[in-house]
């Protein structure tokens, strides 16, 4: 008889080859895990990358993901759908439908139909301006505003697990801003960290918009960054408990640009020199001044303390990852 190609119930990632996916599969292969079917797309791109050195059963494109579950289903233990378009200036609505909220709720039906443990990346960008807060909190939904097609494709799923009263078997993570290695595939869409680096060691200097709100000073917006070897570990907790709902995974402090900026360039050993520069009419109106998790629900749920403070996850990120990574 021929041997199963695993050993174990399968842990099925989408966009694995990705920025969180490359990420948490390092992470789950560190806690011993190699039973893992990535899937993902990456033709043309240099994703590959990402998942060099790390252990998996296979690697599936997301077109043919359903024809191989067919069969599959005594073999799988969880399916964690971090595969996405996650780019908020995409416009293509229909796409962002498509892609990000129908293929979400067949995935979603397909894991209750067969019992398996359904995790799900969601986005702060689903808060909209903050004006409801940033509480993840299902009765809240359904007075959440998105800024874009994006957020508003990540809303349509929670909206739609709501209805069908499901949320309480399934998880759909909220994720604020997570930054660290792995995402240079991302462009435009990867982090001011990831973009601020090359231009200190070239220029000596960044450039941040200045405040368009007389409450915050030029740099002085709000935003919540989490390190993602945190966040990762934080994904991975719904592995171990059965608790189902809407969480965030941030880190519940607040950042302005400004220490941001400052801290990364203490991290590079450069005098912080920063320029404030206008922001572009087509921002101002959708920009968000503040954002920060409201994490007491995550806390209570897991008890997770974060292993890196700002400061030491950005030291970690330029010293470990970027300098070394991009050759600097």
């Amino acid at each position: 008889m021929k041997k199963p190609l695993y050993d174990d119930k399968l842990i099925v990632i989408t966009g694995a080859l990705g920025f969180i996916g490359s990420c948490l599969v390092k992470y789950l292969n560190d806690k011993g895990f190699t039973n893992l079917l990535l899937v993902d797309d990456f033709d043309h791109t240099s994703k590959w990358k990402n998942i060099v050195g790390k252990k998996f059963v296979d690697i599936i494109a997301i077109d043919d993901l359903f024809t191989f579950l067919q069969g599959k289903e005594r073999d799988i233990e969880a399916i964690i759908h971090l595969g996405a378009c996650s780019d908020t200036t995409e416009i293509d609505g229909s796409y962002l439908y498509d892609n990000n909220y129908r293929f979400s709720v067949k995935l979603c039906e397909y894991a209750l139909e067969h019992g398996h443990r359904f995790i799900i990346a969601s986005s702060a960008a689903t808060y909209g301006l903050g004006e409801n807060g940033f509480i993840d909190d299902e009765e809240l939904l359904d007075r959440l505003r998105p800024l874009n097609p994006y957020a508003l494709s990540k809303h349509l799923f929670d909206l739609w697990a709501k209805r069908q009263n499901v949320l309480k078997d399934i998880v759909s993570l909220k994720y604020f801003n997570i930054f660290g290695p792995n995402e240079a595939h991302k462009g435009h869409m990867s982090s001011m960290i990831y973009k601020m680096v090359p231009k200190i060691l070239s220029e000596g200097k960044i450039e941040l918009f200045a405040s368009t709100d007389p409450k915050y000073a030029d740099g002085g917006q709000i935003r919540d960054f989490l390190y993602v070897k945190d966040a990762v570990a934080m994904t991975a907790l719904f592995l171990e408990n059965d608790v189902g709902g809407i969480y965030n995974i941030g880190s519940g402090q607040e950042t302005t640009w400004n220490k941001l900026s400052h801290v990364l360039f203490d991290a590079l050993k450069k005098p912080s020199h920063i320029d404030y520069i206008e922001m572009p009419e087509s921002m101002k109106k959708a920009y968000q001044n503040y954002t920060l998790a409201d994490m007491k629900k995550f806390k209570t749920t897991t008890r997770y303390v974060p292993r890196f403070t700002l400061e030491t996850a950005v030291q970690d990120y330029v010293s470990n990852h970027l300098l070394v990574d991009r050759g600097f």
